[in-house]
């Protein structure tokens, strides 16, 4: 079983992951692992925060001479940030009255963390909620492609959409690593320039966007999840760990909610034989029936909501008085939707090393491939 565990705050030292499960003599690439988090701070409409941290991973137990030794995988990536925030963050005493938050912000953890752990400031609560979180996640998850990619099983994605304006076309998986070089992450030129038309629009009117993101696995054979479980789902598995990003509010298989407009005449993909191999002309499904991989590629979309931080402000309640008041403006993005892309290829990754661990087991990579080799 692959595991990522992390902590750490957005202004805190350092954020902090330990993962568990990797097999032995895994071979790990810390400049592969730094160039996915340049990648999440990149892209149009990202905020002043990217401009003080240039995220590097720093690999502190689990790997010796670049390969994995088979025991926990221990890594941080250090807060640049917090020299400023020291007196009102440390761990050994800081003046909390100087960063005090209590106009708590619509759509944030603010409100509903207060009152479920009992704090009067709110920082104690969005410190830990902010997506900043999400950079040792794509640490993490740059491990679980490396692991993946040893069996051949290969992530990308592209951003579909932004506050509305939407790629219509289809794109090859062999395409999708070309949005990475593109300001929005987005494949279709036009849409692209009318997005960040819009972001710049938004910027001045102090609001934020959103977008949708679809992230493909292509390379995993069938049989991986399960009907006989129904947590070991795989759609429910990776749909699961999407939702777990911050700002995430829907996640799709396939043609998802589009089923339910449609007869199952156009919905499900018919099964022919070829070369004695089964195979399918559409992938109506996803690559998942069953909750189970059928070796078709994997297609997931998530949709990501706007960024609660608004410069202008909603309204609100101040919980030190109780009354009305503009909620508190804290340093943001307008859009983070290519940040949103990389660490949603990130969280799959690693859901997904954790299903194929979970199936093949094997404590070195060795074992692992040889196990993977002799399914169907």
């Amino acid at each position: 079983m692959i595991k990522l565990t992390t902590a750490g705050e957005s202004h805190g030292k350092m954020l902090v992951g330990i993962l568990e499960g990797l097999p032995s003599n895994l071979p790990v690439n810390i400049e592969e692992i730094d160039g996915q988090l340049a990648l999440r701070q990149s892209g149009y409409g990202r905020g002043g925060r990217q401009k003080i941290e240039t995220d590097r991973v720093e690999i502190l137990s689990g790997v010796r001479n670049r390969l994995t030794l088979g025991s926990p995988v221990a890594f941080c990536v250090k807060n640049a940030d917090y020299e400023n925030w020291r007196p009102y963050m440390a761990a050994e005493g800081a003046d909390v009255t100087q960063k005090t938050l209590t106009r708590v912000r619509p759509g944030h953890a603010d409100l509903t963390g207060m009152l479920k752990y009992g704090h009067t400031d709110a920082r104690n609560v969005l410190e830990r909620a902010s997506a900043r979180e999400t950079a040792v996640r794509v640490a993490g998850g740059a491990l679980a492609k490396a692991y993946l990619k040893q069996l051949g099983v290969k992530i990308s994605g592209y951003v579909v959409s932004v506050c509305g304006i939407k790629d219509g076309k289809f794109h090859t998986f062999d395409e999708l690593d070309g949005a990475k070089s593109r300001p929005l992450f987005m494949l279709d030129d036009n849409k692209e320039k009318q997005a960040m038309a819009l972001i710049d629009k938004l910027k001045a009117e102090g609001d934020t966007a959103g977008g949708v993101v679809e992230i493909r696995v292509n390379g995993l054979k069938s049989g991986f999840g399960s009907c006989m479980r129904y947590a070991d789902k795989l759609d429910a598995v990776l749909c699961g760990a999407m939702l777990s990003v911050q700002a995430i509010k829907g996640a799709e298989v396939g043609l998802g909610f589009a089923c339910a407009d449609l007869a199952g005449s156009r919905v499900h993909d018919e099964i022919f034989i070829k070369d004695g191999k089964y195979t399918r002309n559409t992938n109506n499904a996803g690559g998942i029936e069953g909750g189970m991989s059928n070796g078709e590629e994997i297609v997931l979309r998530a949709a990501m909501k706007p960024i609660p931080t608004l410069m202008k402000g909603l309204k609100t309640v101040d919980t030190a008085n109780g009354g009305a008041c503009v909620a508190a403006s804290e340093r943001s993005d307008v859009a983070a939707i290519c940040a949103c892309e990389i660490v949603l290829e990130s969280v799959v990754a690693l859901a997904l090393a954790d299903v194929v661990s979970a199936r093949l087991g094997g404590d070195n990579l060795k074992e692992v491939k040889e196990r993977y080799s002799l399914l169907p």
